[in-house]
């Protein structure tokens, strides 16, 4: 048995407008096309590894003479990289390695939007031969890996 409810609205589907239901659905598909893929996605990057190389030098906060074989005459040796965007204040390090082994670490903070930052290392005679830097995330994921060598 159905009775009124004196407090209920009277609520008749065929005099909900139709063209308002149908443009609430379209408004609500057309929101999706604008939420950027991975959003809220636990996954999503701090910040993306725009460029990374090594270099002789850094002037104006800009590589100088990039490339994959240094003389030890230079005395020292950077590695330049650039994140673009940055999405939050995150860390991360540059390792340094001669042959398989770590030298050193430098840890750099990133700021939002977008950061360049830099290491370097001193080199002597005796650090002739393959190196390599490993550009790693907080979690110590592999953003890119940088051969060079050091020669005469």
């Amino acid at each position: 048995m159905v009775t009124e409810d004196s407090n209920m609205p009277d609520f008749n589907a065929r005099k909900f407008p139709f063209g308002l239901f149908r443009l609430l659905i379209v408004c609500g598909l057309v929101g999706f096309l604008f939420i950027p893929a991975g959003v809220g996605l636990a996954d999503q990057p701090r910040m993306v590894l725009a460029n990374a190389v090594m270099c002789e030098r850094i002037s104006n906060f800009r590589p100088v003479n990039p490339a994959v074989v240094f003389s030890v005459s230079l005395g020292e040796v950077f590695c330049f990289s650039e994140f673009d965007p940055v999405y939050e204040k995150t860390a991360i390090f540059h390792n340094w390695y001669k042959k398989e082994k770590l030298i050193f670490s430098m840890r750099l903070v990133l700021s939002v939007p977008k950061w360049s930052s830099f290491s370097r290392v001193q080199m002597r005679d005796a650090d002739k031969g393959p190196w390599r830097v490993e550009i790693r995330d907080g979690d110590n994921n592999i953003l890119k890996t940088l051969r060079f060598s050091m020669s005469d």
